[in-house]
């Protein structure tokens, strides 16, 4: 049965190119660890994809972040200002390292943090005295680069680094401005990917460290091989993790990479598929598209016109009834029981988009079909509920 008479995933793999050869090269040769040619292929290939000098593959996208975040020296007791409206992989690490997060809310423009927020944040501890944070994480949010100029301005004043959480953004870029021609991951100091399996480029499980920094690098390297110091003795200087990933999925990761123009090609088609007939729905909103950067639209993301839970919730199942997936963007860090109490700057922006916003099936393999059979059952589901 062909996908257009079955059901539509939210995201799956689209897996061809080398892979199968990649993969029984790793069979033949044993080389199926973390030992093996192709994490080393992968690395370098990987940072140059993306337009940086270092790249360290590690175990998934929450293990770069913690690795990130330790090498740029966040400590128990720190402060780290982070997006409210984000998957938890954002947070976790924040308190893995003993440091606090900030909860930042989002800006409507690209559902990413609120610049304005963190540097009127920033400045206002500068005007108290207060000890600044010790790192800013800014998440690109399902593809949409956030708006980091100002950011950037405000955190070389105070000398705050900035990690960049690009686990759902690989290959987004800034078109105008100060960064235009640069892909997320490479403004701050360091970055994280994901190569989860519903990424745009998956290893099955995997992620990877993105920095210019030849010293950070080496560190978050040594930290993902348990803090091994060379040499025949088993002998470690710090706290280590098992987090270096392995030539197998190094192996399907580089194949994916090799594909990386196919694949973002596909998820863009689906965004101006989706783009064009929203805006002949009555009651619903395209996805965010700032003038001035490129989104890799990983996940596609509509929108209420007047944001309501209840309604949301009514078309996803609508949806699903059709044999269409969807579901909502991210529930807000604030919302969820493990960080209601957290510390929080901002308002409900992210209570409002996360009230009204879904997400489409975006799967680089979406056919032409596949894509009017989804804009088909969405335009009938919102008649129904949004009248």
């Amino acid at each position: 049965m062909s996908r257009s008479e079955g059901r539509i995933p939210l995201a799956v793999p689209s897996i061809g190119g080398n892979a199968a050869a990649y993969l029984q090269a790793c069979l033949d040769t044993n080389y199926v660890s973390s030992v093996g040619p192709f994490v080393e292929r992968f690395e370098h290939e990987f940072a140059a994809a993306v337009g940086a000098r270092h790249a360290v593959a590690c175990a998934s996208g929450t293990a770069a972040i913690h690795l990130a975040l330790l090498v740029l020296d966040v400590a128990p007791g720190d402060d780290v200002l982070v997006s409210d409206l984000t998957f938890v992989a954002s947070v976790n690490p924040i308190v893995q390292t003993g440091a606090q997060p900030i909860l930042v809310d989002a800006e409507r423009s690209t559902y990413d943090i609120d610049p304005a927020l963190v540097v009127a944040e920033l400045d206002r501890r500068a005007r108290a005295g207060e000890p600044q944070p010790a790192a800013i994480e800014v998440v690109h949010l399902v593809g949409q680069p956030a708006d980091i100029g100002r950011m950037m301005e405000a955190a070389d004043r105070y000398s705050i680094p900035v990690l960049e959480d690009a686990s759902e953004a690989l290959g987004a870029s800034y078109t105008t401005g100060r960064y235009a021609g640069r892909q997320v991951g490479t403004i701050g100091r360091v970055a994280a990917f994901s190569f989860n399996g519903n990424k745009l480029l998956t290893t099955g499980g995997g992620g990877m460290v993105v920095t210019d920094d030849e010293a950070f690098a080496r560190r978050a390297r040594h930290l993902s091989t348990q803090a091994r110091l060379p040499g025949l003795a088993y002998d470690h200087d710090e706290v280590g993790y098992n987090y270096r990933l392995t030539n197998v999925a190094a192996a399907l990761g580089l194949a994916q990479l090799e594909e990386l123009p196919r694949l973002l090609g596909g998820r863009r088609a689906n965004a101006a598929a989706y783009e064009a007939a929203l805006a002949g729905i009555p009651g619903l909103l395209p996805a965010p598209r700032p003038s001035w950067a490129d989104p890799s639209f990983w996940l596609y993301t509509a929108m209420l016109e007047r944001p309501d839970l209840a309604r949301r919730d009514r078309i996803i199942a609508g949806l699903g009834e059709g044999g269409i997936e969807a579901r909502p963007i991210w529930t807000p860090i604030h919302r969820t029981r493990l960080y209601a109490d957290a510390a929080r700057l901002g308002g409900d922006t992210a209570e409002s988009i996360f009230a009204g916003a879904f997400c489409l099936p975006s799967s680089s393999s979406l056919t032409d079909d596949d894509r009017e059979r989804v804009i088909g059952c969405l335009r009938s589901v919102a008649a129904e509920v949004l009248g």
